[in-house]
């Protein structure tokens, strides 16, 4: 794959009056487990190519994934002749122009020389330690290095690299099912020996399950949980959204509409973290607050909103929660009782304009009392407005690693509101 040759055949043969082209390469490994063995290597690279072309404000764009001439003639006619088929678009914003970008580190040398051999030990190991365990794992191991380039005819020019790597554990023991997952850039944080020991104590804690009723409780939410329900939040801190009147945050900028306790950021300063250095529209990226103290500081706005608005552009390219210095068992001497979330899952909107959301429990969900774990208990079903719910934070852990995008703390939040059991 030849980004410059890719670039070279639009520019010599686009006769549009604008274009912006993406191409995204990725070179993948994924070897995945069932039941204690191993089932599938899946290996290659993908290529994607999108270009979109416009005709005044009308655009039209096509996405290919090979990059031989006779498929980039097929990508460029395919664009030019949609665009000239397509009604004006009063919202059209050019290309980006020529922008400055930030030096970012995504790609990690150790992750990128990940060896197939290395990943099918690491599988080989899990499914030991599951039937040491007397049970039964699955799940998957991956690793991707992948580059990206953005170009326009008005002179931007981008190009990113990343790793990922992935592990992720699914064990079942009797009528026990329980999952534990890991994500980041780099290979050299994963510990498989600490990953399954918590894997194994989940399992253990919900072999004594009891029955459990819905109501408002106090709640840990562990990193996993938590990521799930900010990333819905943070969808609905839209600018354009807000500011025509469908989200909470209209009118709110500025104000101290969050908790005290509770700070947002998007940050390149945090090596643990993927940060691009620009998104889809050309945005490069730069250091955000977007909740500072409880205050509403800048919601994510797009190009052609912020020239309505006479603003600046800006988005969500990962999130920083700082935390606190209370432990686990800290935060179960805070409160009477409460519960022990690890993750949430099935998130949907109940109503944009609240921003109140639903979703499940999944993974274990642990009954303390007295500063002490007692028992498992069932899954559950929230209805939660999040940004309310800032405003019940008790405590706070110190941050780790989510996900790849994602660094966040244990979060106490008082009176978590559960409205049903739910059976899985």
């Amino acid at each position: 794959m030849n980004s410059e040759k890719i670039l070279n055949y639009v520019k010599q043969h686009s006769n549009a009056d604008d274009w912006t082209l993406h191409i995204s390469y990725w070179d993948s490994h994924e070897t995945r487990f069932a039941q204690n063995g191993i089932t599938q290597h899946i290996a290659g690279p993908k290529l994607d190519i999108t270009l979109n072309v416009s005709y005044g404000t009308q655009s039209g764009s096509a996405t290919v994934n090979q990059d031989d001439e006779t498929t980039l003639a097929f990508l460029l006619k395919t664009a030019q002749d949609i665009a000239r088929h397509a009604p004006e678009d009063p919202e059209f914003m050019p290309s980006a122009a020529y922008a400055k970008l930030p030096v970012v580190q995504n790609c990690d040398a150790e992750t990128k020389a990940l060896e197939p051999k290395q990943m099918v030990e690491l599988v080989q190991r899990s499914i030991d330690k599951a039937k040491a365990f007397g049970a039964t794992v699955s799940g998957m191991t991956e690793k991707h290095f992948g580059q990206s380039w953005m170009f326009t005819k008005n002179g931007f020019v981008g190009n990113s690299e990343r790793t990922d790597f992935g592990h992720s554990m699914t064990l079942k023991k009797a009528e026990v099912e329980t999952k534990v997952d890991y994500n980041a850039k780099a290979f050299a944080g994963f510990d498989l020996d600490k990953d399954f020991g918590r894997l194994q104590a989940q399992a253990e804690a919900l072999a004594g399950m009891q029955s459990f009723d819905p109501q408002k409780i106090a709640v840990i939410l562990r990193p996993g949980a938590l990521q799930e329900l900010l990333w819905f939040m943070g969808w609905m801190m839209n600018r354009r959204q807000s500011d025509e009147g469908f989200t909470p945050y209209t009118g709110q900028l500025g104000k101290p509409f969050f908790g005290e306790k509770f700070s947002w950021y998007s940050t390149l300063k945090r090596p643990e973290m993927v940060a691009s250095p620009y998104n889809g529209e050309g945005v490069v990226s730069v250091e955000l607050p977007w909740v500072e103290n409880g205050v509403l500081k800048n919601m994510p706005t797009s190009r052609h909103w912020a020239k309505e608005i006479a603003g600046t552009p800006c988005s969500q390219y990962n999130m920083f929660i700082p935390g606190g210095e209370a432990s686990e068992t800290q935060m179960m001497q805070m409160v009477p009782r409460g519960l022990i979330i690890n993750r949430f899952w099935y998130i949907r909107t109940v109503d944009a304009k609240a921003g109140e959301l639903t979703g499940m429990t999944r993974d274990g969900v642990l009954y303390f009392e007295g500063g002490k774990v007692k028992h498992a208990v069932n899954n559950l079903r929230f209805n939660e407005i999040p940004h309310e719910a800032t405003r019940r934070i008790l405590a706070l852990g110190a941050p780790e690693l989510a996900s790849a995008y994602s660094l966040l703390p244990a979060m106490l939040i008082d009176n978590f509101n559960f409205v049903d059991k739910t059976t899985f």
